[in-house]
């Protein structure tokens, strides 16, 4: 579409169209304010985040040339650790502090529970994850591989109900017990005097009683808590199960997302004005709570809308309301990218960080200006997740960006959380002085395995052949870099203010495995942890109702630091080269095809995140983040030349063939093979081989240039 002048910006029609027709209306903000303000904002922003993404070069090139300066030679840590300090990489640890963040919501601040992230791109999606603050037990039990195997075909299997129902019961025994009996064997729920009876016994802890619906004496659902968790027990004689059950229990619901993560970023393909249109269209759906998605399901059409908040009576009988939907977040795109939606004033595009904050919190004023209703925030807050930033001094500009943008739109300061994803190496190192650079607006901090392997691998990508990806898990420096971040977060007072967080389970269909291991994400101390679907989260729930982790956090607390910054500067190099050629064609075609699945639905169909099968057939959840680590994987072993160029396309090559078989029922799908001339093949090949010269090794720059051409016809 023509481009229209807003404020000395060249803006793409659509765009312009979008933010002055529907997303400031209500707001109160009038078309001209918001252009000069983002004009003003850009002429004094732009060119500061150009200088750090030149100081990230500046920076990598001097570690590139200290490795290389000393290649053949032992690694020398004290001396790494050294020349880190001298160049500004590693600063050094100011004084202690505590985060000063205020009104932050409860679902962030106090109650601890998964945390899904999606693609905002995709409404369905977006509309799923909202709505997964409540989730069905039983339906998570039944239809998983949750209790060891995954249901037959067919319709309903009593046998395998009637063992959904006996463990459920389980669970109700392990976090809510009834003093003399089990819920097994409870014929009755009854509210009396303020609390619940069941079977005229009273829970060994009372005060976990909540509230409940209809009559005292015959309740339609009764409302348990834990761990400020809430459980519902739903009551229905009329229901195919609850009709065949002694105490008529149809479902046991959990409050399971307690927060999403609506992503502009990894997870999406938003590469112009009319994809980011897209992006935000969906996020003020979302902020006026009228976001609705038709689609066909099981043969019949579906509207999806947001979930009602939830209507109970309080233990005494007065009437109180929980929220229905997960507690939202944005992520906004980083400091790195740029987007044709609008040109500056010298005809450079316009940041695309930059763009996020300004339009994604002017949306978020339709939720600040609500007083009831269908609200994301009731304490006046917009919670914003900033990736991929490196070190304080960006934490710090995305404080200044953010500050500006509250003062062009009228807001308080500090209206405007910020979430800083500890995914990048030079974070890691730096966190305490990250956290204190924005300590008025910090929220959320996490770990990610994933791109913080990437940046670990592009960084220190001279220094030698890495090991191989699941022996890079088992190095040193992911434990120190884990401990770390929950002890740095503890330290500066996060506990009860803010999130403490831990990345995604990748595996969405075993989630028997899920319930085995991501257990120990509450147990090290976080308070929320990334799952992959709205089924996953109610499963995760369950750990949090066994885990107390305030009482976690109060232990690791008092016992001080256990790791230290030289933990994470342990560079996971292979020690042991002597692998197989069968090994070293394994490695490689796996990453090739998690590459390959990804990057041929992103570049054609414009599809963020995939479940992309690996070489084992296990389904991955696959975003930029697992394709960087994966590109980065391989350019490292092409660098040091444990392949060589011709084996890598080969393994390209087959892998392509495969990816094509796995889409055969696609039929938008575009297959690679057998000419491998297509845009998709070209765009994955070019992350390997020019991954080396890829800005900290990230896959946007490319996948936007080849995502653009194929747009472009």
């Amino acid at each position: 579409m023509a481009r229209v002048e807003r404020s000395g910006l060249k803006v793409d029609g659509q765009l312009a169209g979008f933010v002055e027709d529907e997303a400031l209306p209500g707001t109160g903000i009038a078309p001209a304010a918001f252009w000069d303000g983002f004009a003003g904002l850009l002429q004094e922003f732009a060119p500061q985040n150009r200088a750090l993404l030149a100081r990230r070069e500046a920076l990598q090139a001097q570690i590139d040339a200290w490795h290389v300066a000393r290649r053949g030679k032992p690694h020398d840590h004290l001396a790494y650790r050294s020349f880190l300090g001298e160049i500004g990489y590693l600063l050094p640890e100011g004084p202690a502090f505590a985060i000063e963040t205020a009104n932050v919501d409860p679902e962030i601040a106090r109650v601890p529970g998964p945390q899904l992230v999606v693609p905002i791109t995709n409404a369905r999606y977006a509309l799923n994850a909202a709505n997964a603050r409540w989730g069905s037990l039983y339906d998570c039990l039944y239809g998983t591989d949750a209790m060891g195997s995954t249901p037959p075909a067919g319709g309903y299997d009593r046998g395998r109900g009637a063992r959904v129902v006996a463990r459920a019961r389980v669970f109700l025994d392990e976090a809510f017990p009834i003093a003399g009996t089990s819920h097994a064997d409870v014929r009755r729920y009854v509210v009396k005097d303020g609390a619940l009876l069941v079977d005229d016994l009273p829970l060994v802890q009372p005060g976990k009683f909540a509230g409940y619906r209809g009559n005292p004496k015959a309740p339609d659902s009764v409302l348990l808590r834990n761990n400020g968790l809430h459980v519902e027990l739903v009551f229905d004689r009329a229901h195919f199960i609850g009709s065949r059950d002694q105490a008529l229990l149809a479902d046991v619901q959990l409050e399971s997302a307690m927060t999403a993560i609506m992503d502009c970023e990894d997870s999406v393909a938003c590469v112009d004005a009319g994809d980011k249109v897209g992006a935000y269209r969906n996020w003020l759906g979302l902020m006026q709570g009228n976001l609705a998605e038709a689609f066909e399901k099981a043969g019949r059409q579906v509207e999806r809308r947001l979930a009602a908040d939830r209507e109970y009576l309080d233990p005494n009988g007065s009437p109180f309301t929980l929220k229905g939907r997960a507690l939202m977040w944005v992520r906004n795109v980083g400091h790195l990218m740029t987007n044709p939606a609008i040109l500056l004033p010298d005809g450079s595009e316009v940041p695309e960080g930059l763009m996020d904050a300004m339009v994604t919190v002017a949306i978020a004023l339709h939720d600040l200006k609500k007083t009831e209703g269908m609200r994301n925030s009731v304490l006046g807050s917009v919670y914003v997740v900033k990736p991929k930033m490196h070190g304080p001094e960006e934490v710090a500009f995305a404080d200044a960006v953010m500050a500006r943008v509250e003062a062009v739109l009228g807001l308080p300061a500090n209206t405007v959380k910020l979430g800083i994803m500890d995914e990048e190496r030079r974070t890691s190192v730096n966190l305490k002085e990250c956290i204190r650079a924005a300590k008025g607006r910090v929220a959320f901090i996490n770990t990610g395995f994933l791109d913080r392997t990437g940046d670990e691998i592009h960084t220190s990508m001279e220094a030698g052949a890495f090991s191989r990806k699941d022996f890079i898990k088992r190095k040193s420096w992911i434990t120190a870099y884990e401990n770390l971040n929950v002890d740095i977060g503890l330290e500066c007072g996060l506990s009860g203010k803010a999130q403490i967080g831990k990345g995604m389970w990748a595996m969405p269909d075993l989630m028997a495995a899920m319930l085995d291991e991501k257990i120990a994400h509450p147990r090290a101390g976080a308070n929320t942890a990334w799952v992959p679907s709205p089924t996953a989260a109610t499963l995760h729930a369950l750990h949090y109702h066994k885990v107390d982790v305030f009482a976690v956090q109060a232990r690791l607390a008092k016992g001080g630091r256990r790791a230290q910054v030289d933990g994470i500067l342990e560079i996971p190099l292979a020690t042991f080269q002597g692998w197989t050629r069968a090994q070293v064609q394994r490695e490689v075609e796996n990453n090739a095809q998690g590459i390959l699945g990804y990057v041929v639905r992103w570049i054609d169909q414009g599809v963020g995140c995939s479940k992309v099968p690996d070489v084992n057939d296990v389904g991955l959840m696959e975003d930029r983040a697992t394709c960087r680590i994966s590109a980065q994987h391989v350019a490292n072993w092409l660098h040091h030349g444990v392949v060589s160029e011709g084996e890598v396309m080969a393994a390209m090559q087959k892998m392509a063939a495969v990816v094509d078989r796995q889409n055969a029922a696609d039929p938008l799908y575009v297959p690679m093979a057998p000419g491998f001339q297509g845009a998709a093949f070209q765009a994955a090949c070019e992350l390997v081989f020019k991954g080396r010269e890829q800005p900290s090794g990230y896959t946007e720059p490319l996948l936007h240039a080849w995502r653009l051409r194929v747009k472009a016809g």
